[in-house]
């Protein structure tokens, strides 16, 4: 096994767990967050939660579930390469979609818009209340209790008002420093995954073509050189080798660039890799065909007019589901059902927090079982 750097998360500079706990047996501390990620039942309703095509449109597209298993792949990979802590990469990268909405985007802005006077909903932040407060698996704590390290990662973002209510954890967005680089390989590992498996979802949707990506240099390039080494490969097998190629030049700029940063910067603790500016990066080359290829499944992708109006349709949905329960929250199962006299933004986070772990095709059913006058069945 390859010496880690000395810069790398290790049991021995971890900062630990919330609630302490007798140490694993035969693995490490974050190889237990990964095994109780994997476990945990918001992990297993990614499989019905979208990215870009809601779950009914058809059995090939990913889902939050396979495109979090492709994040963790790359992402051990790179922090493998750079001699960094993989257990604890690919524990970041297995959870960090486990606060995501039903319906992808067009649910969390929807779900945001509900939430605006409540204090608003961002599933960065969802994600870290599933793993501390909602999973309820264990005698001795509420959620996980993952370590520090695993739910710096999940948290990518936050806004000032709301890191300041997260002690220790919220502090690096006040003070201006970074996480861990597991967190940073985590987060453009996540970047990789999505870019290129929308590529490949795209098209076999049929709502983009190969003809398209002549303007995109990251695909073109690759597209080019596999038709020229193959030029009676079948369609299919063609986008297939064109996306292997982009995701390995990629995750191959992705290494060589962070190699770079990381011996410019010289850390030699994680402390020094806290207080610097960010190391893992693409190159400047390659982060530009990075945004022409984000620009472009915007305008062509997730702008089609189909994934917009079904983003309506997930939109009216969840409006609502969140309408008709903090109208009347005697209509939620009675496990999710607020106590007697709670504060309006409690209910409000309550019936957020129930909307937000559903699967899309849940979604859809406790829609029509409330709003629809035809009887739906009970089961799913």
């Amino acid at each position: 096994m390859t010496e880690l750097a000395p810069y790398a998360v290790t049991e021995g500079n971890s900062r630990g767990r919330k609630i302490a706990e007798d140490a694993p047996h035969g693995r490490s501390e974050f190889q237990r967050d990964r095994d109780r990620i994997i476990h945990s039942g918001a992990f297993r309703r990614l499989e019905y939660k979208t990215q870009v095509f809601v779950n009914h449109e058809g059995d090939l597209f990913r889902t939050r579930l396979t495109h979090s298993i492709e994040v963790a792949q790359i992402a051990r990979s790179i922090a493998r390469r750079l001699r960094l802590n993989e257990d604890l990469a690919e524990a970041i990268s297995l959870a960090h979609d486990l606060g995501h909405t039903p319906f992808g985007h067009a649910g969390q802005d929807a779900l945001n818009a509900c939430m605006k006077d409540y204090g608003g909903f961002e599933h960065n932040l969802q994600s870290l209340r599933v793993v501390d407060v909602l999973e309820e698996r264990y005698a001795a704590f509420d959620g996980l209790n993952l370590t520090f390290e695993t739910r710096e990662g999940i948290l990518k973002h936050c806004s000032p008002c709301n890191a300041a209510q997260l002690g220790e954890l919220g502090e690096r967005f006040l003070k201006n420093r970074r996480p861990s680089l597991e967190a940073q390989i985590a987060n453009l590992a996540d970047e990789i995954a999505y870019n290129n498996h929308d590529v490949d979802d795209g098209l076999r949707s049929g709502l983009i073509t190969l003809d398209q990506f002549d303007t995109v240099p990251l695909v073109a390039t690759h597209l080019q050189e596999v038709r020229c080494a193959h030029p009676d490969l079948p369609e299919r097998r063609v986008v297939h080798e064109t996306v292997r190629r982009m995701i390995n030049t990629l995750v191959t700029d992705l290494i060589q660039q962070s190699e770079r940063n990381i011996a410019g910067q010289q850390p030699a603790t994680l402390e020094e890799v806290r207080s610097a500016p960010a190391m893992i990066a693409f190159s400047p080359e390659l982060n530009e065909r990075q945004r022409a290829l984000k620009s472009f499944l915007h305008a062509h992708l997730y702008r089609h007019y189909r994934v917009m109006r079904m983003g309506v349709k997930a939109q009216r949905i969840i409006s609502d589901l969140f309408g008709i329960f903090m109208e009347d929250s005697r209509l939620l199962p009675p496990q999710f059902q607020p106590p007697a006299g709670q504060a309006e933004g409690e209910r409000a986070r309550a019936v957020s927090d129930y909307i937000a772990g559903m699967t899309d095709r849940y979604a859809i059913r406790e829609h029509r079982r409330i709003f629809a006058v035809e009887e739906v069945p009970a089961s799913f």
